[in-house]
């Protein structure tokens, strides 16, 4: 009899754990081209007012320079939320790395690096060429309890060439799709897109992309989504450094109210990983408008970004590890943060970062 208790005390004792495990979430995040310099200097004084490359000045200098803490003025979540309750890395001023491994530093090579867990030389353009790699997010849908609760949502069409959704099982909602919605506000989105401008031909406004993604999230209730953003790294080669600001804010904001509604949901509060990073850096500013640019080319420092995590297990405070951290590893962090062996997925794959408490 004590060994039926003993054995029932710990069966009850560890099914809290399991199912804990079993019902881990993920949502990851990318800002296209997103320097690691804003993100932890903020906006660049000498930049933000050059009548050139900004138009509203008075307004950028209000909202971004005027602050004593330009960088919390720039993107307030991941310092004041993320940063503190979770981990940012990347700053530079303090001794701390982050970098593509790959050695092209420009968009599809990172993206794929980011979701395989390795480069690939082969991918040497940002033609959208179907990706021959499978992403950790096509791998986790092929999983039971994946299948079908995996989804994407991308500014930039090339997202369906990089996830290879003729290959993949993935829903891909990329660009300027408009898919068939599922209430009024899917159908008044999807006109609002039809109907705006289209400054760039294979990036759509955030904006879409966010609203798309958020509404899927509360609708649906997917275990894995991934949002990627993308007017960052456009305006910046627009010249447009005022614009460039905005939308860094934007996006952050985004990231606020992404996470809000996280946390205010029962299927995604204190079991959700939140993973943000970018797949390259731009110039270093050592050169006129360094700052638009990337590419290994001509902007070698260009490999330099920056990796940003919040969750239940994740470790507080962190701002610096003992390695460079590397995009190869983002996908096997990713795994990870659901406790999935993310050497089922790759063994070849760069290792997770150690970001985890628990772990």
């Amino acid at each position: 009899m004590k060994i039926l208790m003993t054995l029932a005390v710990a069966l009850s004792l560890a099914a809290p754990s399991a199912r804990a495990a079993e019902d881990r979430r993920l949502v990851l995040v990318t800002l296209d081209g997103m320097r690691w310099q804003e993100v932890f200097r903020g906006a660049d004084p000498a930049l933000a007012v050059d009548p050139a490359i900004v138009e509203d000045r008075p307004g950028i200098k209000a909202a971004f320079l005027d602050p004593a803490d330009r960088k919390r003025a720039l993107t307030p979540f991941l310092h004041e939320v993320m940063a503190t309750q979770g981990v940012l890395i990347g700053d530079r001023d303090l001794g701390s790395c982050a970098r593509v491994t790959n050695d092209k530093f420009f968009s599809y090579p990172g993206y794929n690096e980011i979701l395989t867990g390795r480069p690939d030389p082969r991918i040497a353009s940002n033609d959208p060429v179907p990706n021959p790699n499978v992403s950790f997010l096509e791998w986790l849908d092929g999983r039971p309890g994946y299948r079908g609760k995996v989804a994407v949502f991308a500014s930039w069409s090339v997202f369906t060439a990089i996830l290879n959704t003729g290959r993949s099982r993935v829903p891909v909602n990329a660009g300027f799709m408009t898919p068939k919605p599922h209430g009024a506000f899917e159908a008044a989105l999807g006109r609002l897109q039809d109907q705006s401008p289209r400054i760039w031909s294979t990036v759509r406004f955030d904006a879409f992309t966010h609203n798309y993604a958020l509404e899927a999230i509360r609708r649906d209730r997917p275990k894995v989504v991934y949002i990627a953003y993308g007017e960052t790294d456009d305006f910046a080669h627009d010249g447009q450094y005022g614009h460039m600001l905005e939308a860094a804010h934007r996006a952050d904001g985004f990231l606020r109210e992404l996470w809000t509604t996280l946390q205010a949901d029962k299927a995604y509060a204190g079991k959700t990983t939140l993973i943000v990073t970018t797949d390259h850096g731009r110039g270093d500013g050592s050169r006129p408008n360094d700052w638009k640019g990337h590419g290994a080319v001509i902007w070698p420092a260009s490999d330099q970004t920056w990796f940003a995590a919040i969750g239940p297990d994740v470790k507080k405070g962190v701002t610096k590890l003992d390695q460079c951290a590397g995009a190869n590893q983002v996908a096997a962090t990713a795994l990870q943060a659901l406790d999935v062996d993310w050497k089922a997925f790759d063994p070849q794959a760069g290792t997770p970062l150690p970001i985890f408490a628990l772990r």
